[in-house]
């Protein structure tokens, strides 16, 4: 199709939003859709729904694909990130009958599926059978969700494409032409990122300028292979074929400043986000410490925080699972260590400032957050409360399991330990020099103070008052620790708690990888210069 078509690429200007908050660009598409439709296909649409204080409210939706089971939408769903928050979302898909009006009766509704911002995020591309409702399956539908993160580093560009002469493949009218954009990515497979508007009866079609991410079009790689496809527009969805071609941006840019379209000059740097080491492949381990001393009173006494209500989780219950809910999406195998410290425990009864709340010292870890829920309840039972209250052993524990056998080379694992209290350390001065050596392997610290003890000591541990210093006067190399009382979230709610002590954790990632130069395992490519 060279010589019947041309393609202009103007570089309209290269920005972003501001990179306080990430903005996370979602990609949609569907398999083996159910069939509604008595004389044609399903007409599809994906709606997509966020959760807010319980309620579902829609967000966006895809444009409608005519008569197609196996759909791939063109928009783009665009959401802001939080990684101290559980982001709810739910995708629906319905067969649209007339102008793009969601129908209520039960025939309309094809499927739809759950998931978090964070679980898509950490896979970067997810696929989920679709379930109708009571959950039964969909028959062998599925959706795929995949996700970009858009930053000041990638930018945006504007592109405009044409045509000229395209073939005629309608009989009595011509044809009308629109165009689909695919990035070629390193596996092979096609990734849509535009498709144009529909222009009537034309075989010189000049459609709509569109601006597009640099990181969508290309992976900032201006060399990648884009394909490009042009049909001729079918209402029933049996587009008809008339030509392709294959380019790359470079080349684009190339026609663009040769037809002499004014073009931006940029020098951009790449500077690695939080999503480029999580979406790279970088897993998080959550690893919780819990305090059994005895000031935390009989477990079996109501009046203890270790108190089990069937019908109330206790303090320590309603942090751990706060928190970890958050955590476990950027965990593949879901296993979380859990320890404890502070105790006298089985066989011997001796007292322990480490140990496995499982009680197994060759495996601490969990199968999920619901597994250290069960592992505490059951070894409470089992144990003496009694004391002191030293979490350095803890944390000298998680630093040399983070720091590893061999010297760090990449962005592959961080941790994440929460230390749950109810009063101020014992070994504030084993503390502080623990929380020093820490600060240089990949972990964060989050300290939830239980109860209602003075716990105005238990901020030095946090920097933001000043740089925390070992007792020889050595500061942290960054600031690792984030110290919060329970008690200031008792009238708000548990995510409150976890948006508070997670808000640090990207900036602390960032920072550690940063310091010592290393990139995410598959970084984003570097972007091209204008």
């Amino acid at each position: 199709m060279s010589d019947s078509q041309e393609a202009t690429s103007p570089v309209a200007g290269i920005g972003g939003p501001a990179a306080c908050v990430s903005k996370v660009e979602l990609r949609v598409s569907c398999k083996s859709l159910l069939d509604r439709d008595t004389l044609n296909k399903s007409d599809p649409c994906v709606m997509l729904m966020v959760q807010n204080q319980g309620q579902w409210t829609e967000l966006d939706r895809t444009e409608v694909i005519k008569s197609n089971l196996n759909p791939v939408f063109a928009k783009v769903l665009m959401l802001d990130y939080y990684f101290e928050e559980v982001q709810k979302l739910r995708f629906e898909v319905y067969d649209i009958h007339g102008t793009h009006s969601i129908g209520t009766r039960d025939d309309d509704f094809l499927g739809g599926v759950e998931c978090t911002l964070g679980q898509i995020v950490a896979q970067k591309k997810m696929v989920k059978p679709l379930l109708l409702k009571y959950g039964k399956y969909a028959g062998k539908s599925t959706i795929t969700i995949h996700a970009e993160e858009i930053s000041g580093n990638n930018g945006y560009v504007k592109l405009s494409f044409c045509a000229k002469k395209l073939d005629d493949k309608d009989l009595f009218s011509k044809s009308d032409p629109f165009l689909e954009i695919y990035r070629i990515n390193d596996d092979g497979t096609e990734q849509l990122v535009h498709r144009t508007e529909v222009i009537k009866n034309n075989l010189n079609p000049v459609w709509e300028p569109f601006k597009v991410s640099l990181i969508s079009l290309c992976s900032c790689d201006d060399e990648r292979k884009l394909k490009c496809l042009v049909w001729d527009y079918d209402s029933r969805g049996k587009h008809d074929f008339i030509g392709e071609f294959y380019t790359n941006f470079k080349e684009m840019q190339k026609i663009s400043l040769g037809n002499k379209v004014s073009s931006v000059r940029h020098s951009l740097h790449r500077v690695y986000s939080f999503l480029d080491y999580i979406m790279g492949g970088c897993q998080i381990h959550f690893t919780v410490a819990i305090d059994f001393t005895a000031s935390n009173g009989d477990p079996r006494n109501s009046c203890s925080l270790h108190y089990i209500n069937p019908y109330q989780p206790n303090e320590y219950l309603k942090a751990l699972i706060a928190v970890g809910e958050i955590c476990q999406d950027y965990d593949s195998d879901k296993r979380f260590s859990a320890l404890g410290f502070g105790a006298r425990i089985p066989p011997n009864y001796e007292v322990s400032h480490d140990f496995a709340i499982n009680f197994n010292p060759e495996d601490d870890e969990c199968e999920e957050i619901q597994g250290v829920v069960e592992a505490y309840q059951n070894c409470l039972p089992k144990i003496q409360l009694y004391g002191p209250t030293n979490v350095a052993p803890i944390i000298n524990r998680i630093a040399k399991l983070a720091a590893g056998k061999e010297p760090i080379k990449d962005a592959s694992l961080y941790h994440i330990l929460l230390i749950l209290t109810d009063g101020v350390v014992t070994d504030m001065a084993d503390t502080r020099e623990a929380i020093v050596r820490a600060s240089y392997q990949p972990m964060s610290i989050i300290i939830v103070g239980v109860g209602n003890a003075d716990f105005t000591d238990m901020q030095i541990l946090d920097g933001d008052d000043g740089v925390l210093r070992s007792p020889k006067g050595e500061p942290v190399l960054r600031d690792i620790v984030q110290f919060v009382p329970f008690r200031d979230f008792k009238t708000a709610s548990p995510a409150a708690l976890a948006k508070c002590v997670l808000a640090e954790v990207p900036k602390q990632v960032v920072e550690y990888f940063s310091h010592k130069a290393i990139p995410p395992i598959n970084p984003p490519c570097t972007p091209p210069q204008y």
